[in-house]
């Protein structure tokens, strides 16, 4: 099928077929640059979604749970996702928008050329057909003008009453017209001739050469149009197993999230290592003393009311920083936290300084190596330009050995400490704080008050430093009293000095508050109100604690006060009864009845 034949009397509806076509395809260019538009803006916003979520600095310790880094994997999958989204706007813009420009740029031009040629055959046509037609209108005269003449020649010839010379002068007139005659009529057949082959020439080569052009030109418009289309789609899929794997990598992310290692996770950060207070023992008022059951109902409240500041160390003394951040600490050994979380922050320390440094030490020997090289070709450098950075080097890097060496020493200690609670000495002063108690065989206890210096309950917080201090303290063959004995009213092993709450040397805090008060007592035994057989062993190093070894059986002098340590007794054949507490969690109690 060709228009040249087809649609050979249709030219101007084919310029405004045409026409319309290339509008078509301008108008896809146009959608295509709003659709780009939109997917710029599309991968910028999902850019800044990325962005405004990424977690804070101060969030970064919540990490190692499995829903955090699911959430840091699905703002990495969406990040991408918007990089395919650019990608596609890129392509876009570079392979099928110019190339729709560039083609409707050229059809139009081809267009115009068409239709011009079309126009200059056109013109031809009609200037040939007006000769034509201007010939045959003078052949039609000169023929009525012929024909006259040879009317008016036969009418004089019959006519008697003229002369001859009238008659042969209305012969020559006669001969004139039909000369003419015949030149018109010869011109007109040569002008028609012409138009015919102008005519068929210009219906059958020339007009069907500009259709076909114009058809031509259509049909690259068409095909072009089918291939910017599928060129649009194979942009789109040439990322879709980029896409599909971002949402295979946001499935992997979700599917990634496991309660019970994050549940794990929480147990491990903020386990603090004490145990829960025990039961508050029912007290017969009918066989004890008023003054001891009010003194004991004392302190089981304050030993409650302190284990459960002690666990929670950050509810009330200081603003919580951040959701998870409940264990913080001032101290450089970290020995206000509870045991556990001070290993786990020593050992991050020294994780940190082994880094520290290994990386330091890099860098001293690529200075020293970048020295022999500058010794070795002074046109390089000078050695002595090296020499400071060099010396500082080590100066750092001898800095962060001491200070490893320090941190180790600090978890070397922290790893001897009993993780069962806290010192019972330095537990039960708190749980009295502000009351000297000491006990005698019937259970009482005389009250001996401070003047004027009763601490408040913050000061009694039941925080791992003091059983630490002290055990650190006795390690370090420091462990002495003021007096100059080493035993405590509460192991009941005789006459002893008691400090201020919390003291493992017996007068650091009385110092600091300007009190140097003592009490004596005499300590009489006291009766066993049950028995207990040891679950576990346990080496005694803080104050006031005996070792017991597993399965040996004891009898429980006092129970737990809510402090996690019971008061036991043993026989010991080389110096009698040997008293001191436990821990609570180590043994297995069976009271009397």
């Amino acid at each position: 099928m060709s228009w040249g034949i087809e649609l050979w009397d249709q030219n101007e509806n084919l310029a405004i077929h045409t026409n319309r076509g290339i509008d078509a395809l301008d108008k896809f260019a146009n959608f295509l640059r709003d659709r780009v538009a939109i997917e710029t803006e599309y991968a910028g916003k999902l850019r800044r979604l990325v962005k405004n979520y990424q977690p804070k600095k101060k969030e970064e310790e919540d990490n190692e749970f499995t829903s955090v880094q699911a959430f840091r994997n699905l703002l990495k999958e969406v990040g991408d996702l918007a990089g395919q989204r650019e990608v596609v706007s890129e392509s876009l813009q570079l392979q099928i928008i110019a190339g729709v420009t560039l083609l409707s740029k050229t059809l139009r031009e081809d267009r115009k050329k068409c239709l011009s040629d079309g126009a200059t055959l056109q013109q031809n046509l009609t200037t040939q057909l007006s000769s034509l037609d201007r010939a045959k209108r003078n052949y039609e005269k000169a023929y009525r003008d012929s024909e006259k003449a040879v009317d008016s020649y036969k009418r004089a010839d019959m006519d008697l009453n003229l002369s001859r010379a009238e008659v042969e002068r209305y012969k020559n007139v006669m001969t004139a017209k039909i000369q003419q005659s015949d030149d018109a009529k010869n011109e007109y057949a040569n002008q028609l001739q012409k138009t015919n082959n102008l005519q068929q020439q210009h219906f059958s080569i020339l007009l069907p050469a500009v259709l076909s052009r114009l058809q031509e030109l259509d049909e690259k418009r068409t095909r072009g149009f089918r291939e910017f289309i599928v060129g649009a789609a194979d942009v789109e899929s040439s990322v879709a197993p980029i896409i599909a794997r971002c949402m295979e990598g946001i499935v992997k992310a979700g599917e990634s999230i496991n309660e019970k290692e994050d549940t794990f996770k929480v147990i491990e950060r903020y386990q603090s290592g004490f145990t829960p207070p025990r039961d508050i023992p029912f007290e017969d008022l009918s066989k004890c003393d008023p003054d001891s059951v009010q003194d004991s109902h004392y302190s089981n409240s304050t030993s409650n009311h302190l284990t459960i500041r002690g666990t929670m160390s950050a509810n009330k003394l200081k603003k919580r920083v951040g959701i998870f951040n409940i264990f913080g600490s001032n101290k450089e050994d970290f020995s206000d936290l509870p045991p556990n979380q001070r290993r786990k922050k020593l050992q991050a320390k020294i994780a940190e300084l082994t880094q520290n440094i290994a990386q330091e030490t890099k860098a001293r020997d690529g200075l020293m190596k970048m020295k022999i090289v500058y010794e070795a070709n002074s046109s390089l450098g000078n050695p002595m330009t090296v020499e400071g950075q060099l010396n500082e080097s080590e100066h750092k890097l001898e800095k962060l050995k001491v200070d490893l060496k320090k941190y180790q020493g600090f978890l070397e200690k922290a790893s001897q400490v009993p993780t069962a609670t806290s010192s019972p000495q330095a537990t039960r002063n708190q749980l009295q704080n502000g009351h000297r108690t000491s006990r005698h065989s019937n259970g009482s206890a005389d009250d001996h008050h401070d003047d004027g210096d009763d601490q408040p309950d913050d000061a009694g917080s039941l925080s791992r430093s003091d059983s630490e201090d002290n055990v650190a303290q006795i390690q370090n063959g420091h462990n002495n009293n003021n007096n100059g004995s080493s035993a405590s009213p509460e192991s009941g092993l005789g006459t002893s000095h008691t400090s201020l709450p919390g003291s493992g040397q017996g007068s650091a805090n009385e110092n600091a508050i300007g009190e140097d008060t003592y009490y004596e007592t005499e300590v009489e035994t006291l009766n066993p109100v049950g028995k207990c057989r040891a679950l576990y062993p346990f080496e005694a190093s803080s104050e006031g604690s005996i070792p017991m070894s597993e399965g040996e059986e004891l009898q429980v002098i006092e129970i737990d006060q809510g402090d996690g340590w019971t008061r036991v007794r043993r026989e010991n054949n080389s110096n009698g009864w040997d008293e001191g507490f436990v821990p609570t969690s180590y043994i297995e109690c069976t009271l009397y009845a």
